[in-house]
């Protein structure tokens, strides 16, 4: 007997996952708050997979292998994600154990001046971002130690991590070297470099109202005393041995950049190195942090290993610098993998069903104009960011949803490439559930509904590629004849 063919449900239908999601979400949140993400948020996630799920096969007719198989390739595709954030889990214990971000802050903070912290965070991260291509090994490195730096010197923690984000997702999405910089340009089939140049349009304006945003409120920010600085660097310095030495890691850690090294490899033999220097510098703390009765060999050798897998809370003598040399270690960070498996459950059962190309459909009733086709796909890219909870997925489905739309109409290809870009790689972190929105907010400690208001670049962005459509400027159609046949094949 053949199957019955499958229905494609309605936008109404296929809303209804998303409202089940969001309503959940929003009475986990108030009544856990910030400790959402150690179970709430997953239960959620799952219980919409599953109306999602039921919804499919029975109105439309969808098989549950179908849809098992959509979530096995969603849960497939974020595996090496998986291991970056192990690791990445690894190397902020390692490197905080061993002192390597107690001696960046502490000489972080004589420094970098409180009045010019905000707008110096934001290029520093800018700078390591476009080197690495990496917005994850960004935060996960020197993000870590200048969220340290601010805390000293007494900014919050949205204005922090939002200066840093900001920074980090300014090399993600224009750096070379970045994976989401290449997905958008091949998806779109856009020349690189030629992409690269054509986001400088939208990106230069962003960016430099970002600084600006960030220099006006350094200035006008009510900073922590020089004496209740002094204070916590002497906090640092009687509990880690300080020494310039410790900075050698990170120096190798950007050779390795430098010569693009696997970021897996790279992650690995920094935080390894990083374990060799913590019992060269920092043994006393090992002993602490396994707690044996006797110290020698054995207690060094649990230390070492529960730095990098456990949490590890350190006494300094006062409750502020002790929140912030605490670790979480490798198991840290399986909250966040949970998280990230659970999205893509859902984010595969709403594939599977058709329901996010029914909803993506509605937008293209908007598409009369350029800047309705450009707002278009950046509402989508968007959406589908909130619904796949994966920017790599974002980018795949809605490149692959407007290319033949954009090619159709006679637009460059490098109009598509740059919207993805403007909207899906730098919105994935305002993203809760999204898997860089959960990793940044896991490494550095601050909930994404924190930091989100100060993210102004992540924000600005989407909002500047529809100002720029709307404005027409360097936007082309295809002129000559050969190409609008070949437009309109």
């Amino acid at each position: 007997m053949e199957d019955r063919p499958v229905r494609i449900p309605s936008p109404a239908l296929s809303f209804v996952p998303i409202i089940v999601l969001v309503g959940m979400l929003f009475f986990a949140i108030r009544i856990f708050g910030s400790s959402t993400l150690e179970g709430a948020s997953q239960i959620v996630l799952l219980v919409a997979t599953a109306v999602c799920a039921l919804i499919a096969m029975t109105c439309c007719r969808v098989r549950w292998k179908t849809i098992e198989a959509a979530i096995v390739q969603n849960i497939t595709s974020v595996a090496v994600a998986v291991l970056i954030l192990l690791l990445v889990g690894a190397l902020s214990g390692s490197w905080m154990v061993s002192g390597i971000i107690p001696t960046m802050i502490y000489y972080g903070v004589q420094i970098i001046h409180p009045d010019i912290f905000l707008v110096s965070t934001c290029l520093i991260c800018i700078l390591v971002s476009v080197i690495t291509g990496s917005s994850w090994t960004t935060v996960a490195t020197i993000g870590i130690a200048l969220y340290g730096i601010g805390k000293v010197q007494g900014f919050s923690d949205g204005w922090i991590a939002g200066a840093i984000i900001s920074g980090a997702y300014f090399g993600d999405k224009i750096s070379p070297l970045s994976d989401t910089t290449v997905l958008a340009s091949s998806v779109t089939e856009t020349p690189l470099f030629k992409h690269i140049q054509y986001m400088m349009i939208t990106t230069v304006p962003s960016v430099t109202i970002t600084l600006a945003i960030f220099l006006i409120a350094g200035f006008a920010y009510e900073t922590t005393s020089s004496e209740s600085i002094l204070g916590f660097t002497q906090r640092l310095g009687g509990t880690f041995r300080i020494s310039p030495w410790l900075l050698l890691v990170p120096a190798i850690m950007g050779v390795m950049i430098a010569r693009r090294v696997p970021t897996l490899i790279m992650l690995f033999a920094s935080a390894a190195l990083a374990g060799v220097f913590a019992i060269i510098f920092q043994p006393g703390l090992l002993h602490d942090i396994a707690g044996m009765d006797t110290r020698g060999a054995a207690s060094t050798f649990k230390g070492t290993l529960q730095m990098f897998f456990a949490a590890t809370n350190i006494d300094t003598g006062d409750a502020a610098v002790n929140e912030l040399v605490t670790t979480r270690g490798m198991a840290g960070m399986m909250n966040t993998i949970w998280l990230i498996v659970c999205a893509m459950c859902f984010g595969g059962a709403m594939t599977a069903s058709n329901m996010l190309a029914s909803i993506t459909s509605v937008f293209l009733r908007f598409m009369k104009r350029t800047v309705g086709l450009v707002a278009s796909t950046a509402v989508s890219g968007l959406f589908l960011n909130v619904c796949t909870a994966d920017q790599y997925l974002s980018l795949i489905l809605t490149g692959n949803m407007f290319k033949d739309i954009y090619r159709h109409k006679g637009y460059e290809s490098r109009l598509l490439s740059r919207t993805l870009e403007d909207s899906v790689t730098v919105t994935s972190p305002l993203v809760p559930w999204n898997t860089c929105g959960m990793t940044q907010a896991t490494v550095l400690g601050v909930p994404t509904f924190t930091y989100l208001p100060y993210c102004f670049f992540n924000i600005i962005s989407p909002l500047m590629s529809i100002l720029v459509a709307a404005t027409g400027y360097k936007i082309k159609k295809w002129k000559d004849e050969k190409n609008q046949d070949l437009a309109a094949g």
